[in-house]
């Protein structure tokens, strides 16, 4: 029985969107690929658009369409590719899937095979793969920035020159360990050596630091609304989503639990909760509601602390530590002469809020910092580059040159297995699972 995953398959599989839509692409890689079209479509010309009668195994015609052939190396999985463009109808691409799964050798793919095979085949790394399902994922102008920016090389560049610096360093301490009668090597090479570690070491301190930032692109700046019962927060909430996304009466405690809506505010993902009203005498599942609230307020970037005031009720416990903007709302029944607060808003008559989702946008711009800094984009690689700084302070700090020259070789080990320089057998199936099926 072949594996799935045998890379000496053809596979197949859509590798556009739902269907029914204007065209469907329909996409093979292996070494059945030109067999598979030059029995389905005919003789095509390599590397051009060919519009060709695609034919059934029976004979009958399948649909008319365009058909592009791309020899390997020179394609994205490295092995032969095709792709087949027909007419986006459900029963057209099952009827090009069923004929082209039809031959031996040829299977349907499993999600992210087509990527992985262009990893195994050196077309891209490990760093690239992951920037690349960013990219297909990517909601808004600032994740796009960044996935591209990865997925064109910048973040594994950066991985691979602290790599090759780390080799040098390692090499010169060995050489001075084993030739230090010879001639040709200098005297010493230690000071030199020692002071690029420590420069890379502060270098890689930096990098990590910016996950923030990067964690703040990927998911989003979130901004938490707290208040007292009735303090509008609800109206708030459906005031900046532009639709009723929350349930708006009289009755304190109508929130229970955590609702939440995306926006887009100048190209930057940002994620506002709405939550229960903070009081103490409140129902058994109310109460679960406000210390949902709490906790998820002590985890955001931002949270908006709302208070009616026609009708101020302070309210206790606000998590410390978390950036808060305290609002004043009903402004229309109040007035805006209300002081002691950033903000005055009126979610009836948008009174304010154009000013407060300026603010908001500016704070999480501000989080983000510079979007052409080169930012460590997963949770991955986090982890090991804080293995490798590890590794760099035990190497400053030891005394035998032996020892600190393995120091080196480990650090240089963990910043490969980041790219993929290094076996990586045992994360290949949890980065590829999140691929959808044809890419």
């Amino acid at each position: 029985m072949v594996s799935p995953m045998t890379p000496t398959d053809s596979i197949a599989a859509l590798s556009s969107g739902r269907l029914p839509a204007g065209i469907a692409v329909i996409r093979i890689s292996g070494p059945r690929t030109r067999f598979v079209v030059e029995t389905i479509a005919g003789p095509v010309k390599d590397r051009f658009t060919n519009l060709r009668t695609l034919k059934a195994a029976d004979g009958s015609t399948i649909d008319h369409g365009l058909v592009l052939f791309f020899p390997g190396p020179g394609s994205f999985t490295g092995e032969d590719v095709a792709e087949f463009q027909v007419h986006g109808g459900p029963a057209v691409a099952a009827r090009m899937l069923e004929t082209i799964t039809g031959f031996d050798g040829v299977r349907h793919a499993e999600p992210g095979e087509f990527t992985r095979r262009a990893f195994l085949n050196g077309k891209l790394d490990l760093v690239e793969t992951e920037a690349l399902a960013d990219l297909v994922n990517a909601e808004t102008e600032a994740q796009r920035r960044f996935a591209l920016r990865n997925a064109e090389g910048a973040q594994s560049q950066l991985y691979a020159s602290w790599r090759r610096r780390l080799i040098h360093a390692r090499a010169m301490i060995e050489a001075e360990i084993d030739f230090a009668d010879e001639e040709d090597v200098p005297g010493s090479v230690s000071d030199a050596v020692w002071s690029d570690v420590a420069a890379m070491t502060g270098e890689i301190e930096r990098h990590v630091d910016g996950f923030k930032a990067a964690e703040i692109i990927r998911d989003g700046f979130e901004v938490v609304i707290l208040g007292a019962p009735n303090a509008g927060k609800s109206s708030l909430f459906n005031a900046l989503a532009r639709r009723e996304a929350a349930i708006v009466t009289d009755e304190p405690g109508t929130t229970r639990d955590l609702l939440e809506v995306v926006m887009d505010l100048n190209g930057l993902k940002v994620r506002l909760v709405d939550t229960a009203g903070l009081r103490e005498a409140a129902g058994k599942v109310e109460s679960i509601g406000i210390e949902r609230a709490r906790t998820r307020a002590g985890m955001a970037d931002l949270i908006l602390l709302l208070e009616d005031m026609a009708d101020p009720m302070a309210v206790a416990d606000v998590p410390g530590g978390t950036p808060l903007l305290r609002i004043g709302t009903k402004s229309d029944i109040a007035g805006a002469g209300v002081g002691g607060y950033d903000l005055v808003i009126s979610a009836k008559d948008g009174g304010g809020l154009e000013r407060l989702v300026k603010e908001i946008g500016d704070r999480a711009a501000a989080a983000v910092g510079d979007a052409g800094d080169v930012l460590p984009s997963r949770l991955r690689h986090v982890e090991l580059l804080k293995e490798t700084l590890g590794f760099l302070r035990a190497a400053l700090s030891g005394q035998s040159h032996e020892l600190r020259a393995e120091e080196l070789r480990l650090a240089a080990d963990r910043l490969g297995r980041i790219i993929g320089a290094v076996d990586v057998e045992d994360i290949l199936d949890v980065i590829f699972s999140q691929f959808c099926i044809g890419k």
